[in-house]
């Protein structure tokens, strides 16, 4: 499943996506899964919490797909 999500920034921090969406509850929730290697960004584990998340970009944790515009 793919979920639309609209940023009126430049960018959003990795991190901070997953807490706006509600896929996590706390920050070191998403840190842990994160670290983890829990999280794709554009495909590929992503292990930075604080990477830029762009428009255009797809993030997935789980069974969900975030594509950010």
């Amino acid at each position: 499943m793919i979920q639309k999500t609209k940023i009126t920034t430049e960018f959003i921090k990795l991190d901070s996506l997953l807490k706006y969406e509600g896929l996590v509850e706390t920050g070191g929730e998403a840190k842990m899964l994160i670290q983890e290697g829990q999280v794709k960004v554009n495909g590929e584990i992503c292990t930075m919490r604080g990477k830029k998340i762009r428009p255009g970009d797809k993030v997935e944790l789980g069974g969900t797909a975030l594509l950010v515009e």
